[in-house]
């Protein structure tokens, strides 16, 4: 009876170590720089609200609906501590296509189509320690910044020709973006490590974002590419 007692302890400790040593061998999460972001919304410029425009040329060929702007924005962060900071590049593109319209009036039978390509640079303050210090999975932000939007229009596949030269220019203006991220790792702790370990991302989160975005060089006649918009989509740490 004492000789089975005294198996069953050492199989005990036998085991007990090689549970300890399957926890000990969890990879550690790897160094955290910055983060890269995938958004997809809707965006209407405020094209028919310009000053002395007559009509809503624009909604009359484009209709009312949005345009589907997909952007891809990466950040490197310069300060983690009581949250996390620094600074973004990103690069968003949208189209939307309509009927061209005669110069009588009435529809043509060729698509033209608007097309802008939203350059941003921002600044960027994620609330992200309650995240990392005790689980708490929503992350809010906030990334104030500048944008730039190459706009063009095309008709029949080819960039349109006006009287003053090609239908295509830039508008410049500022912008802030606010929004809450949820943090998934929250979900399967063991597979974020194991994201980490194999390929360097830290942190996986869906978010939702909204932007107010003047884009109308800062108070500048012509076009008015200002809007206010949501959008949605994922960030990866690494």
């Amino acid at each position: 009876m004492t000789r089975a007692v005294a198996l069953g302890v050492a199989v005990f400790l036998i085991a007990l170590p090689g549970e300890a040593r399957e926890m000990s061998d969890l990879p550690t999460q790897s160094p955290r720089s910055g983060s890269v972001e995938f958004r997809l919304g809707g965006y209407r410029p405020q094209l028919d609200s310009e000053e002395g425009l007559s009509g809503t040329p624009f909604s009359d060929i484009f209709g009312g609906s949005n345009l589907l702007l997909f952007e891809v924005e990466m950040q490197r962060f310069f300060y983690q501590g009581i949250g996390s900071a620094g600074l973004s590049l990103s690069l968003g593109y949208a189209e939307k296509y309509g009927a061209a319209q005669l110069e009588g009036g009435g529809a043509a039978q060729e698509r033209t189509g608007f097309h802008v390509l939203p350059l941003h640079v921002r600044g960027v303050y994620r609330f992200d320690y309650p995240a990392f210090r005790w689980s708490i999975p929503l992350v809010p932000y906030v990334k104030p910044g500048l944008v730039y939007m190459p706009w063009w229009v095309t008709k029949g596949g080819e960039t349109e020709n006006l009287a003053d030269g090609k239908a295509s220019g830039g508008k410049l203006g500022w912008e802030v973006a606010a929004g809450v991220a949820f943090l998934m790792d929250v979900l399967e702790p063991r597979l974020a490590r194991d994201f980490d370990s194999d390929l360097g991302v830290n942190h996986s989160y869906l978010f939702a974002e909204y932007t107010y975005a003047k884009v109308n060089n800062f108070g500048g006649e012509g076009f008015n590419l200002s809007d206010s918009y949501w959008m949605f989509g994922l960030a990866l740490d690494y």
